[in-house]
C-alpha cells in the first residue's frame, strides 16, 4: 500500500491579487520588468506582488538632519546638508572609474561617488556652488570619507516634501531603493482584506497590529530603526515586524504539525523483535556503546515496538557513533521480519556506510545499490530484494526509483537529511507499509533550526564521543607560513602519518575550485612525488573511489581534495587535516572537515591556513574552531554568524529559508508558534473551524500548499 498524493487544492481566490505577476503593477515598463525579475524572481517562478510585499526594507533614513559631515557615523544611513565644491569626472578611456563630486559643510568635506552615470546628469543634479541635501551611507575608502550612489539628492523644497522616513531596500543595479519603495506602495494598494488567522487574545497581549497594517507599517515607516553598534545586541524588532515574522513561523510550524499528525495518524506496525540479532551484533562490536548511544538505541527500540509511526531525528557530533546506532535499529526491524534501507546523499558515502557496516552486521544480509551498478548486478539485487533475500539495502537516491520494490520495508534510515527534503522522505516511505523513519544529521543542528526544519520529529542526541577518541589540536596559521607547514608534513610522513589537504572554495565555480586543487596537488607532488593523491567533484565516480581506496590503503599518504571529503569519509590512519583559506569556509563545514581526523587512537591535528586581514566574522569562526570541539556549541555560533539559510545549506537545496522571520532575532517566537500549531492540529485537525479556514489562507500565502494536500490525503 502506498501514499498517493491528493490532487492539489486550489488557492483561495482572495489571494489572487497577491500572486499576480509583479510586472502588472503601474510603473513597471519593459525596462524595469527584467530588473524586478532579477531582484525577486527565479528561473522557476516570475516575481509576484507578494514577493514585493515580502521584500521588506532593511532600514530607513529619517528626513531630519543628522548633524554634520564630521560627526556622521560611517555605515549608518544619514542625511546631510552640503555645498557642491568640485566635479572630478573620470578621464576618457579610464574604464569603470567613477565620477566623484566633492561636497562640504562647515565641519569638513566628503566625496559623492557615481559609477556609470552620465556626466551631464550628475552636473545637472549637483550644480557647482549649489546647496543640496544628500542621503545615503558614509564609508571610508583609502582613508577618505565617501558616499557611493546617494539614495537621494534634493534641494530645500524637495526635502520639505519627503516622507518622515525613507525606507532603504535591498536593490539591484539599475533599480534604486526609491523605485522599489514606489512599487511596494503600489503593491500595498492591491492588498485584499484577509481573515485574521491569529488568536485575538494573543495579538492583544503582544500588542501586534493586523497583518495588512503590519505590512503598511514596514513599507511606510514613521521612524527610522535605531542604529546597531558593532558587537552590540540587535534592538528588539518593532511590533509590526514581529507580527509578520510570527505569521511566517506559524505557517512553517503548522505545515510541520500537519505532516507529523498525518504520519502519526497512519497506523504503524510493530517493527521490533525479541532482540536476539541486535544482542549478537552489539556483543560483537569492537567497542562498548557510550551512554548516549545506549539511550538512543533504547528510544528507537521503544518507537519500533509501538504501533505508532516512528519519525525520529538522530543528531550527534562528528564521530559520535551514529552508524552503530543505525545498525542496531535496523537489526531490530529485521528481527520483526521486516527489511531496512539506509540512504546516503552521495555515492562515496553510500559505499563507505556499506564497507563500515559489513564487518559489524553479523548474520544480517547486506547489499549496496548505487546508480553505477551493472545491469546484471542490479537485476539480481532487485530480484533478491523483492524476494526478501536482502535484510538491509544501502544506497543513494537510486532507492527512490520505481523499479526498486521491497518485500516488506519496515525501517528507512536517511543520512544527512537536509540534502533530501520532505518529498523524498515521503517517496521512500511509500516503498513499504507503515515505514518507520530514522533521520541522521552529520553535524548538530541548533535547537531553533531543529524546531524549524525537523519540528515533525522526535529527537535523540548523541553528545558523547566513543572511548579512546583523542582530542584534535587545532592551530591557525597565516598562509605566508605555508613552507613551514610543508616541512612539518615531511616529518609527519616520516612517522607514517596520513594527511588531508583541503583546497579553498573560490567563488561558486567548481572549475575554479578544481584549478586551485590541481595547482596545490602539483606543488605538493613536487615535494612528495607519488605519495600525493587528488580527488575532486568533477572526477568520474570510479576514479573518486580509486583515489579514496589508494589513500585508505596508504598507497598515497597526502590526499588533496576539494570539499568532497566533508561528510562521513572514514580513514582512521589520517591524523592531519590542512584546510587552506579556512576563512572562506562556514563553521559547520570546518567542523565537519576537522572530524575526518582523530578517528583512530593516534593524536591528531587540524591546521587552519588563512589569508589576512580577517573580517570580524571570519576571525570569530577561526577562534571558535581553535577554542572548541563541541559541535553543539559550534552549531549555535554558526547560526549566529551566518543565519539559518546557509547553516542548513538551503540556499542550494531549495528548502524555504525565511523571508520575514530571522531565527537570530525571532527565535523566541518559534517555540510559541510550534505550541500554537500543535494545539490547532489537536483541536481542529482538518482546519474546518473559522480560525482553521483562516489558517488555510495563511498556509497558501506562505506557499505551504503541501500541508493542505495532506489534509485531503489523510
Amino acid at each position: 500500500m502506498t501514499d498517493a498524493p491528493a490532487p492539489t487544492p486550489l488557492r483561495p481566490t482572495i489571494l489572487d491579487p497577491l500572486f499576480a505577476p509583479a510586472r502588472t503593477l503601474p510603473g513597471i515598463g519593459p525596462k524595469a520588468a527584467p530588473l524586478i525579475e532579477r531582484l525577486l524572481g527565479s528561473p522557476e517562478q516570475a516575481a509576484r506582488i507578494v514577493d514585493l510585499l515580502f521584500h521588506l526594507p532593511q532600514g530607513g533614513v529619517a528626513r531630519q538632519m543628522k548633524g554634520s559631515i564630521a560627526e556622521a557615523p560611517p555605515g549608518e544611513p544619514v542625511t546631510l546638508g552640503v555645498t557642491v565644491v568640485a566635479h572630478r569626472p573620470p578621464q576618457p578611456g579610464a574604464g569603470r572609474r567613477p565620477h566623484r563630486v566633492l561636497v562640504e559643510d562647515a565641519t569638513g568635506d566628503i566625496s559623492l561617488v557615481f559609477f556609470g552615470m552620465p556626466r551631464a546628469r550628475i552636473e545637472k543634479m549637483l550644480p557647482l556652488g549649489s546647496h543640496r541635501y544628500v542621503s545615503g551611507r558614509i564609508d571610508l575608502w583609502d582613508g577618505h570619507r565617501q558616499m557611493v550612489h546617494p539614495s537621494r539628492v534634493t534641494d530645500e523644497a524637495g526635502l520639505a516634501a519627503l516622507p518622515a522616513v525613507e525606507p532603504i531596500y535591498g536593490a539591484t543595479e539599475g533599480l534604486t531603493s526609491r523605485a522599489i519603495s514606489k512599487l511596494a506602495h503600489a503593491a500595498l494598494d492591491r492588498l485584499p482584506v484577509l481573515p485574521e488567522w491569529q488568536d485575538p487574545a494573543w495579538l492583544a497581549r503582544q500588542g501586534w497590529p493586523a497583518f495588512a497594517d503590519a505590512l503598511r507599517a514596514e513599507h511606510r515607516p514613521e521612524e527610522a530603526p535605531p542604529p546597531r553598534r558593532e558587537g552590540a545586541e540587535a534592538p528588539p524588532r518593532p511590533p509590526a515586524r514581529q507580527r509578520l515574522a510570527y505569521d511566517e513561523l506559524l505557517a512553517s510550524q503548522l505545515a510541520l504539525a500537519l505532516l507529523r499528525a498525518r504520519q502519526r495518524r497512519k497506523p504503524g506496525r510493530v517493527n521490533a523483535g525479541d532482540g536476539h540479532l541486535a544482542g549478537r551484533i552489539e556483543a560483537g562490536l569492537p567497542f562498548g556503546l557510550t551512554g548516549a548511544q545506549a539511550r538512543a538505541v533504547a528510544e528507537i527500540r521503544a518507537d519500533l515496538a509501538s504501533d505508532r509511526r516512528m519519525l525520529r531525528l538522530l543528531q550527534g557530533d562528528v564521530g559520535s557513533g551514529k552508524t552503530a546506532v543505525a545498525l542496531l535499529a535496523m537489526a531490530h526491524a529485521v528481527e520483526a521480519g521486516r527489511q531496512a534501507a539506509l540512504m546516503a546523499p552521495t555515492e562515496i558515502l553510500a559505499r563507505q556506510h556499506h564497507e563500515r557496516l559489513r564487518p559489524l552486521a553479523g548474520p544480517l544480509r547486506l547489499r549496496l545499490m548505487t546508480g553505477r551498478d551493472r545491469t546484471a548486478e542490479r537485476r539480481a539485487t532487485l530480484a533478491d530484494l523483492a524476494e526478501g533475500q536482502i535484510d538491509i539495502l544501502v544506497g543513494t537516491h537510486a532507492l527512490f526509483q520505481e523499479s526498486v520494490v521491497f518485500r516488506d520495508l519496515g525501517l528507512a534510515v536517511v543520512d544527512e537529511q537536509h540534502r533530501f527534503g520532505v518529498h523524498q522522505r515521503l517517496a521512500l516511505g511509500a516503498k513499504g507499509e507503515a515505514v518507520d523513519f530514522l533521520v541522521m544529521t552529520a553535524t548538530p543542528i541548533p535547537r531553533t533550526l531543529a524546531l524549524t526544519f525537523f519540528g515533525d520529529m522526535d529527537v535523540s542526541v548523541l553528545d558523547e564521543k566513543p572511548a579512546g577518541r583523542q582530542p584534535i589540536r587545532t592551530i591557525t596559521i597565516p598562509v605566508e607560513r605555508i613552507d613551514e607547514v610543508v616541512a612539518g608534513l615531511e616529518r609527519a610522513l616520516a612517522r607514517g602519518e596520513r594527511v588531508y589537504w583541503i583546497c579553498p572554495l573560490v567563488a561558486e565555480s567548481e572549475f575554479v575550485d578544481l584549478a586551485a586543487a590541481q595547482e596545490r596537488f602539483e606543488d605538493l607532488a613536487g615535494h612528495f612525488g607519488a605519495a600525493v593523491g587528488l580527488i575532486h567533484g568533477k572526477m568520474p565516480g570510479p576514479d573518486k573511489d580509486a583515489a579514496m581506496e589508494r589513500f585508505a590503503a596508504g598507497t598515497t599518504r597526502i590526499l588533496v581534495s576539494t570539499t568532497v571529503v566533508e561528510v562521513g569519509v572514514d580513514v582512521p590512519e589520517a591524523t592531519i587535516m590542512v584546510i587552506e583559506h579556512a576563512e572562506r569556509f562556514g563553521l559547520a563545514q570546518l567542523h565537519q572537515l576537522r572530524g575526518r581526523v582523530g578517528r583512530g587512537s593516534a593524536a591528531s591535528s587540524c591546521l587552519l591556513l588563512y589569508r589576512g586581514p580577517l573580517g570580524q566574522v571570519a576571525r570569530a569562526r577561526l577562534e571558535m574552531m581553535r577554542d572548541s570541539e563541541d559541535g553543539f556549541r559550534i552549531a549555535e555560533e554558526d547560526l549566529r554568524l551566518r543565519g539559518e539559510g546557509e547553516v542548513l545549506g538551503t540556499r542550494q537545496s531549495g528548502l524555504a529559508a525565511f523571508r520575514l522571520a530571522s531565527l537570530e532575532s525571532d527565535g523566541g517566537l518559534l517555540e510559541a508558534a510550534r505550541d500554537d500549531a500543535r494545539l490547532v492540529v489537536e483541536r481542529d485537525p482538518g482546519l474546518r473551524s473559522e480560525r482553521g479556514q483562516a489558517l488555510r489562507v495563511l498556509l497558501y500565502l506562505f506557499e505551504r500548499e503541501a500541508a493542505i494536500r495532506l489534509l485531503g490525503a489523510g
